[in-house]
C-alpha cells in the first residue's frame, strides 16, 4: 500500500493528514497557531510557530503510524491564500509576522493606485481586483514601513512568498524556492493570461522581481524532505495548491460549468470556466483553477471574508455560545431569525460588493430578540452571501450551476447547510471526504508521482456525499433575500 502525507496550513491550523492511494483517509493530526492583531484590522501569524507546528503535527502522524510510515511515497501542500512571509534566502528564517489575507492594512495603498488608474492593469493581468486582500499591497506597506526589509529584498538577501513557498523552502533545507500557479496568482503580481510573473504590476507596487520565486505546476515536483528528520527518509514533495483551487481539484469539479464552495473562516464560491481566461468579471474574480501537465484550469470565484470567523466571532468576542457546535442547536430553537439580519463587514465586504469601508452590524432586533436569533442570523449570513455570489457568477459567466459540491467543517451544521439549499434554490452535496483541501493537493501528488494516471481515475474514487435539496419555496426564499439585500444597501 501507497500513503500519501498532505499538509493543509489553514488560516487557523496547522494539519497533517494521511491518505492511502485510493483517497482514503488513514489518519490526521491537528495543531492551532495564534491569530495575532496589532491593531484593528492589522492579522498576523507567526511563521515561526507554523514551522513548529508542521513538524509537531506529521511527527504525531509518524509515531502512531509507525508500522506504515515507510510506505509514505509523497508529501503534498494546501495552504491558506494570499498569506505572504518576507525569510532570509538562505536561512529561511522568518524576517516579519506573516501578513494575513484577512489583514486591511494595505487598503490606503489600495486607493492611491486606483486613484491614479491602477484597477485596469491589475485587473487585465491578474484577474483579480485592486484590494489589500491580495499581498501586493501589503508587501508595499512592509517594505515602505521597514526600510531594512526592503533593502533586503531589493539585494536578494531576503525573498518574498506564500506559505507554500515558505514551507517548500523549510522542507527542503532551503534548496528549493517555489511556489505553484494557483498561489502565485493570488498575488496580483502574476499575469494569469501570458503565466509569469509580469514587470509591470511589480514595477506599480515598488517590489522587485528577483524576489519572488519560481513558479511550478501543481503536479511538479518541490524537491525531497523528511521534515526536518521526522520521517524515516526523504520523500519526493508533489502536489502544491492553494487551498480552494485544491477543494475544487478534490471535489472532481474538472468540467466546465462544475463548482464548489469551501466553508471555512471565509468560504470560496468557485465554478470551473475551461479555458475561458479571456473572461472579465465585474465582481467575480478571475481564478487559475490549476496547472497540470502544461494546461492552465480556469474558474470565476466569488470571494467571502466572514464565513465560520463570524460563528467564531459570537464566541469569542461576545460569548454568545461556548464552542462553534452549538450554534446549530440555538439556531433550531427560533422558528425564524425574528426579522433579524447580522451582515459580517467586519473587514469590509468583498464579492459582490469589494467595499472596504463598510462595517459589520445587526439589523432588525426589537425588545423580543434573544441571542438565538442573532445566532440563527449569523449562520443565515452564510447563506445568503453565497446567494450573492453565486447570482453574480450566472450574470457574468452565462453558467447556471445545477448541483454544488461544499466541503470544510462548518458543512458538518445541518441547518446551515439545509439554509443554504433553500436560500441558493439548488442542490448541495456535502463531501464525504472533511479535509478536502488536503485530499485536492495529495490527489495532484498522486497525479504527479504517477501512482494516478489521470483524471478519469480521480472520478472513480470512492465517495459517498450527504445531499441537501431544496424545501424552501422559491417565492419564500426570494423574499428573505430580498430583506438581506436590504440590510446589506443599509451597511454599504
Amino acid at each position: 500500500m501507497s500513503l500519501i502525507l498532505a499538509l493543509d496550513q489553514s488560516t487557523s491550523a496547522t494539519k497533517a493528514i494521511l491518505f492511502d492511494e485510493s483517497g482514503c483517509l488513514i489518519d490526521k493530526a491537528s495543531a492551532d497557531h495564534r491569530q495575532i492583531y496589532p491593531q484593528a484590522g492589522w492579522v498576523e501569524h507567526d511563521p515561526e510557530e507554523i514551522w513548529s507546528n508542521v513538524r509537531a503535527v506529521v511527527a504525531k502522524l509518524a509515531e502512531r503510524n509507525s508500522k506504515i510510515r515507510d510506505q509514505i511515497i509523497g508529501l503534498s501542500i494546501a495552504n491558506q491564500r494570499e498569506t505572504f512571509v518576507v525569510f532570509d534566502r538562505q536561512t529561511g528564517k522568518a524576517l516579519h509576522n506573516a501578513i494575513v489575507w484577512q489583514c486591511r492594512r494595505g487598503a490606503p495603498l489600495c486607493e492611491e493606485l486606483s486613484s491614479r488608474g491602477g484597477d485596469k492593469l491589475v485587473e487585465e493581468r491578474t484577474g483579480l481586483k485592486l484590494d489589500t486582500y491580495f499581498p501586493a499591497s501589503k508587501i508595499a506597506w512592509l517594505m515602505r514601513e521597514n526600510p531594512l526589509i526592503a533593502a533586503k529584498l531589493q539585494s536578494g538577501e531576503a525573498v518574498i512568498g506564500t506559505i507554500d513557498a515558505f514551507l517548500v523552502h523549510r522542507l527542503t533545507h532551503g534548496e528549493v524556492f517555489a511556489t505553484d500557479y494557483t498561489n502565485a496568482s493570488r498575488t496580483l503580481l502574476f499575469d494569469v493570461h501570458k503565466l509569469q510573473w509580469d514587470n509591470e504590476l511589480c514595477s506599480l507596487f515598488e517590489i522587485p522581481k528577483n524576489a519572488l520565486p519560481e513558479v511550478r505546476e501543481c503536479n511538479a515536483l518541490f524537491g525531497e524532505t523528511d521534515v526536518a528528520r521526522v520521517l524515516p527518509a526523504k520523500v519526493p514533495i508533489c502536489g502544491v495548491m492553494g487551498d480552494s483551487q485544491a477543494s475544487l481539484f478534490a471535489q472532481q469539479c474538472y468540467q466546465p460549468g462544475r463548482g464548489k464552495a469551501t466553508f471555512g473562516t471565509g468560504t470560496s464560491v468557485m465554478v470551473n470556466v475551461g479555458q475561458k481566461s479571456e473572461l472579465s468579471p465585474q465582481g467575480a474574480v478571475l481564478a487559475l483553477a490549476w496547472m497540470i501537465d502544461g494546461q492552465p484550469t480556469y474558474a470565476l470565484e466569488g470571494l467571502i471574508n466572514y464565513s465560520s470567523a463570524t460563528i467564531a466571532w459570537l464566541k469569542d468576542q461576545l460569548g454568545l455560545i461556548e464552542v462553534a457546535s452549538e450554534s446549530e442547536a440555538l439556531a433550531r430553537e427560533v422558528k425564524d431569525n425574528g426579522g433579524v439580519y447580522l451582515v459580517p463587514a467586519f473587514a469590509g465586504l468583498s464579492a459582490p460588493h469589494w467595499n472596504s469601508d463598510a462595517r459589520a452590524a445587526i439589523l432588525g432586533m426589537s425588545g423580543h430578540t434573544t441571542k438565538a436569533h442573532i445566532v440563527r442570523a449569523a449562520l443565515e449570513s452564510i447563506a445568503y452571501q453565497i446567494r450573492d455570489v453565486l447570482d453574480m457568477i450566472r450574470a457574468e459567466s452565462g453558467i447556471t450551476p445545477q448541483l454544488m459540491q461544499a466541503d470544510g467543517g462548518p458543512t458538518r451544521n445541518d441547518f446551515l447547510m439545509q439554509f443554504t439549499a433553500d436560500i441558493t434554490q439548488l442542490t448541495w452535496n456535502v463531501s464525504s471526504v472533511a479535509e478536502s483541501s488536503a485530499f485536492g493537493a495529495a490527489m495532484a501528488g498522486l497525479l504527479g508521482l504517477g501512482t494516478i494516471s489521470t483524471l478519469e481515475e480521480l472520478e472513480r474514487l470512492p465517495r459517498e456525499d450527504k445531499q441537501y435539496a431544496p424545501q424552501l419555496s422559491s417565492e419564500k426564499a426570494a423574499e428573505l433575500h430580498n430583506e438581506w439585500q436590504a440590510a446589506v444597501r443599509r451597511v454599504l
